[in-house]
Order: C-alpha cells, then structure tokens, then sequence
C-alpha cells in the first residue's frame, strides 16, 4: 500500500533528490512552503544519503529532515522535537524539515526512539535528554568528519548554523554528511548547559500550520486507499453489554450493502483497547453502511450496567462521604484526634460527573490486511502500540505490519484507549478488502472511556492564627482507576500539619481513562475551592494563604508571587463581580489561573478574563506554550461551564452536541499568559497544566460575585442568582 487517493485533501508528494547525504534518524516533512509530507514509509529519507542513527538525515544542501516518533494531535510536538535537534546539532531553523517515524522499524530495530507514545505532557519533560542527546551525537560525528579530512583534533573545529570551521578550512554539513556516517564516537557527547541555548526558549512558528490551515494535512478520517469499502459499528450501548443476534437478511439488498461482521469480545473483563462485542455493516460508502446498521434489527443482552445510573452511584457516594475510607493514609500525623477536640471546624462538599472526550475528528482508522502485509492509518496517541495491536488482531508479525504517519484530530487521552484499530483489522481480514472504519459522534461518547466522577469532602479545625491545624480529606472515585481521585489531594502541596487522606470506590459499568491531566482536571476543582473556604474562615486573603501555607515550596511561591505582581488581585470588588484564584501542580509543573467574572442578577455569568501563570521550569517553545494554555483553558471550560454525561439505564443519554454541549467562539474569555520559569534543572509538561486551575478559579469568582459557592458541575446549571 503505497499509494493513497484522497477524495478531500492530497498528500504532499515526497520528492527525491540525487547524491549523498547524512541519515540521522528522525523524519518529519516539511516542503518549499511549509507543508509537511508523510511517506508512505516513513523511515525512508527524501533525500539519499547514508543512516547512521534514528533520528535525522543530511542531504548535500545542508537540509536536515528530523523524524519525529511522536503524534502530532495538534499540540506542536513535531515542531518540538525539530527544535531540540536543531538546537543540538547547531543548524539554520530554516534548514529544517520535519515528518513522522516509522513505528515498524521502531518495533523490529531494537526501540531506536526509546518510546513512541504521545500524552501525560511527556514529550518535552521526559524525553528532552535522549532527543537533545541524538542532536548533540550528529553534531560531534560531522567535526569528527571535518577533523579527519582537515588533519587536526575534534576539539578544533567549530559546529556552527551548519558551518564547520578550523582556522582558515571550512565546509557545510551537507559537505561533510557522507563521511559523517562512518563515524563512530568513543563517547556519545552531552547536550548542551541551558545558557548556551540559541533556539530552545525563542517564540517559533508550529511547522504543521500551514497544512493544517490550507487542508491537505491528512487525518485518518481523510484517508482513501484504492478498494477500499467503509465501516459503520456498533457496539453495546451498554457497556460490558453483549451481542444477542441480528438479522441482516433485513438490509442485504440495500445499495452499496456488502456484509456485515460480528466483532467478538473474547475477555470477560476489557481494558483500554480491548475488542468489545459489535457488529458492523460494511458498504461502499460510509451513509450507506451507517443507514443500513440503523436498520437492521440488532438484539443486545445488556447486561447488569443496564441498571446503572448516575443518581444511584451519587447517592452512594454521598453515604460515604460520612464513613471512613476503604483506603487512608496519615500523610502527616493523625488529625482525628485534633478534629474531635472541636473548635473552628471548616467543612465542604464537592462533586463533578463524567465527561467527554469528544475530539474534534471522530475516531478513525483505515485498515489494509493482504497475503503479505498489514497497512494502517489509526487514530492513536502510540503509534508502535497501535501497530502490536494491528499484528495481534491479524494474527501476523510485527514486521509485517506498517503504521502511516497522519495528523490527528484531537485524543486528549482517547487515542489509548479504543478498540478501533481492532475492529479495522478485523473488518479487512474477513472482507478482504481495505476497509475505514469511522466512528459516529454518538459512537464516539457512548463507548470512549471518559473522564471518571468524583465526589469530595474536606474537613478542617483552624489553630489561633486562623490556619488549619489538621485536616481529613475523603474522596470517592471510580472503579477501575483508583488513583485518579487522589491526584492534586493525596499529594496537595498545603502543608497542613496534620492530614489524613481517604478513599472510597463506587463501583459502576461505565470505562473510564485519561483525559487531558486526569485526575488534577476534576480534583482542582475540589481542593481550590476548599482552599478559599479555609481562608476565609480564618480571616485570610486568598491569596496571601496560598502563600503563606507553601512557604519553601519555589516553584508555588514563584507563581503566586508573579500572580500577586500582576494580576491586581482583590476580593473587595461590588457585589455582582468578582476575582478568584485556583493553583493546580500537575505533570511536573506548578501552574496558578486568576479569573474575573461578572454575573448578572438573574445568574447570567460572563468570565471576562482568565489570567494563567506557568511554573514548568523551562519553556521549549513560548509562542506554543501560550497556545497550549489557550487550548488548555477552552477545554476546562467547556466541561465545567456547559459538560456532564448524563448517565441513566447503564448509558450516557447526551451523545451529540445538541444535548452535550461545548464552548463556542463568544464564550471564550479573554486570556493572559504569564511565565515565571524557575530554571533550575526541572521540566514539567505545558499539554495539560493551564486546564485544572482554570474552573476553581471561576468558581471562587463567582462566590466574591453571588457569595454563592459552587460545589459541583457544570457550573451553568447551579442556580447564580443573587439578590
């Protein structure tokens, strides 16, 4: 399969240039223009040349082409990775090209890239050293080179914006490249100290905007492959639910019907993208196919989930909240003992339901199996996994399957944790054909593993100085992840003297997994709030709390003290207004979100602006990084102004955006991106952190606006009004 026809967007052709060239590894596209290529293998350069590691290659112009391991779902990551090689290897930006790695050779030539996986805000914070590290190794074996033909010493010559020199000899990379290959170090180099950073920390245009802004960057909803016939599932709207039967007699002479496939679950208890038990009618087009499953008769033993709902795990959750956890720890001491002495006592109650991922391109994967091959263009956040996943479903090597690069539409978590790839796989092998398998919007909501519930309460006794003394936290969470509901509150940064954390588990049908900062993104809300309330209790502003309970914490105090120079925060605003703070430590960063609100009598509420200081260390990027908080505020909003599955029967009724909704252009507030980088040997992530202090920051607006507190979500459904 290596070529594709594309009814909607045209791949940009990869073009091939004579001579040599130095082959280090990554590959990423990008043309004249700046759009971005996938080959049909992308471990092949477009240029010739010699490989000596994974990661890039030179050709005789100086043109470096990086391969990027990872999946682009929109968050800069391709241009990331080029950044930290280019930055390494010393090279013109503008030199430069970028496009997706091979996960075949990844899997079959000893794990080159180290990790493929895309998601936790990993890319820059954890694999920065081995990716600067390929650079720094490309740049030492090209003034080897240089330091051979020359007759002098490695140390001798200068590696400089692709430019070798030694005294009066000089020479381009491009020049050097092929000899370049044959170079082997005695020792691999180190990257680079901090301050001797050239483009690491300049503001730099993403290299995949282009094509994504004039449409021929390709998604694998886009993706067309000669032969290939379109698949519409599904699966139990139940989940855990099984196949009873289906008559497909009833559709077999519609037009454009080819066959159906029963899509078998052989384990009893599924995990991430485990094959679940479904049924697909395959067409030549997917309104076809779509329309004829809709038809045919399907019979589904639902299962025991079916008598599930959300008002009877809340109601559980809420008997709970009043016993001791299933699971506590004495993080500091016993403060029981301290709470049953009485005196200034401090309570509070939260919650927040399930949510969506509901990315802005349904989950999609084409799927090719032949005699000989396995093809795929997936919707994943791990392209090596979805290639394990493709040979066991197939029952094939791993060598004999090939994963294409494509862009996706959002994962948001998602992209590990569907069967999709599967179902495709299977689709093909027994239709023999290559087959798209795309997933409708209410497909997509009723089988993701969404965000889980969770449920709090908060109880604390105040010392003489109107500080907690000690504290009980006990959250309810759900089934299958425990430890998402003790994210941001097990390891709060409030150094409470004495704090003892419980957990209770409800038990519920529903699947659950990531979904962006999981765990930190519904706990914020929960433990921010409950933060303002024992500050108020005890006579304390907000903010000065916040600062005086991380006291020696930097990277805290660096925020807050940055939100303090510049977010002119107050709570003395007139009644109807109001400023509120929300800090939340995630992957790895400290990042602290201050947000003005106003709400009108009758609880209209508009948030006028959301202020974001951000605490990851370093910044890679920043003109990515504010993007990153822009998206990250929009996402957060979303579900805790307008979201909420609303689960009843064992299933979530609210499976499209006319009953789901999401924030549109007018809603978004205006945004103010602050950094204030400790840069002091620590990264953090940017993908995820400006998400979960964002909704308790509106929430302690709002009660300076209303003296309404807002205990659960979506917020626009609690009652504002205020007299």
């Amino acid at each position: 399969m290596t070529k594709m026809d594309l009814s909607r967007r045209t791949f940009i052709r990869t073009s091939l240039a004579a001579g040599g060239g130095l082959m280090l590894g990554f590959h990423i596209p990008v043309k004249e223009a700046q759009a971005a290529m996938i080959a049909p293998e992308a471990w092949k350069a477009p240029v010739g040349g010699t490989e000596i590691n994974a990661w890039l290659t030179i050709d005789t112009n100086g043109i470096v082409t990086v391969r990027c391991p990872h999946t682009e779902m929109g968050q800069g990551g391709m241009t990331s990775v080029a950044m930290m090689i280019a930055e390494e290897l010393d090279v013109p930006w503008a030199n430069v090209r970028c496009m997706l790695a091979d996960a075949n050779r990844f899997v079959t030539r000893g794990q080159e890239y180290k990790d493929m996986s895309t998601g936790g805000s990993n890319l820059v914070r954890n694999r920065h050293p081995h990716i600067l590290q390929a650079g720094a190794s490309a740049r030492e074996r090209l003034k080897e080179a240089a330091a051979k033909a020359w007759g002098v010493d490695r140390s001798k010559v200068v590696a400089k914006q692709g430019v070798l020199t030694s005294g009066d000899k000089k020479g381009t990379y491009g020049e050097f490249a092929t000899a370049a290959a044959a170079v082997t170090l005695d020792q691999e180099p180190k990257a680079k100290a901090y301050k001797d950073w050239w483009l690491i920390g300049k503001p730099t245009p993403r290299m995949d905007v282009a094509v994504k802004v004039d449409g021929s960057a390709v998604y694998p909803i886009d993706v067309r492959v000669p032969g290939m016939v379109y698949a519409a599932v599904k699966a139990s709207p139940v989940p855990g639910g099984k196949l009873k039967s289906f008559n497909f007699d009833a559709i077999k002479n519609r037009p454009g019907v080819i066959g159906v496939v029963e899509l078998k679950q052989t384990k009893a208890k599924l995990q991430n993208a485990d094959m679940r038990s479904a049924i697909a009618v395959v067409a030549d087009s997917f309104y076809r196919a779509k329309t004829a499953l809709d038809l045919m008769p399907v019979e589904w033993d639902l299962g025991p989930g079916a008598d599930n709902s959300f008002e009877k795990m809340d109601a559980m959750a809420r008997d709970l909240m009043n016993k001791d956890g299933q699971h506590a720890e004495e993080v500091r001491g016993d403060p029981r003992p301290i709470l049953a002495k009485g005196g200034k006592v401090v309570t509070g109650d939260y919650m927040r339901p399930y949510d969506g991922h509901v990315p802005m391109s349904p989950p999609a994967c084409v799927a090719s199996v032949t005699a000989d091959r396995v093809d795929l263009w997936a919707f994943t956040q791990n392209v090596a996994a979805s290639l394990l996943l493709a040979a066991d479903q197939a029952g094939r090597q791993p060598k004999d399957v090939y994963v294409h690069g494509v862009y996706q539409g959002g994962a948001f978590g998602l992209g590990n944790a569907v069967d999709i790839v599967r179902q495709a796989v299977e689709i093909s092998k027994q239709v023999g054909k290559p087959v798209k398998v795309t997933w409708t919007r209410e497909e997509n909501i009723l089988q993701s593993r969404s965000r889980p519930p969770i449920w709090a309460k908060f109880q604390a006794v105040l010392d003489d100085k109107g500080l907690p003394a000690a504290m009980i936290s006990r959250a309810i969470g759900e089934s299958e992840v425990p430890d998402y509901a003790d994210r941001g509150i097990a390891n709060m940064s409030y150094k409470v003297p004495h704090f003892r954390y419980e957990r209770h588990i409800v038990p519920s049908n529903m699947p659950i997994g990531p979904n962006r900062a999981p765990g930190n993104n519904s706990n914020g809300y929960t433990i921010e709030q409950f933060a303002d309330e024992m500050a108020l209790a005890g006579g304390w502003d907000p903010l000065e709390w916040r600062l005086k309970m991380t006291e020696g914490n930097e990277p805290w105090q660096r925020v807050l003290l940055k939100i303090k120079e510049v977010a002119g925060y107050t709570t003395k605003l007139p009644k109807g207004r109001g400023m509120g703070i929300g800090v939340v430590e995630s992957h790895g960063s400290v990042v602290g979100a201050v947000a003005t609100v106003e709400v009108s009598r009758r609880g209209a509420l508009n948030i006028e602006k959301i202020l974001i200081v951000s605490n990851t260390g370093y910044v890679l990027n920043p003109r990515a990084a504010h993007e990153q908080v822009y998206g990250c505020i929009a996402w957060e909003l979303s579900h805790a102004l307008y979201g909420g599955l609303n689960m009843q029967g064992g299933r979530f009724q609210n499976v499209n955006f006319d009953t789901y909704k999401l924030m549109r252009f007018p809603d978004m507030p205006e945004v103010e991106s602050v950094f204030a980088m400790s840069e002091n040997n620590w990264w953090g992530g940017f993908g995820e952190t400006a998400g979960p202090p964002t909704p308790p920051a509106v929430a302690n607006a709002i009660f300076f606006a209303t003296g309404k507190r807002v205990r659960s979500t979506p917020i626009l459904k609690q009652d504002l009004t205020w007299a």
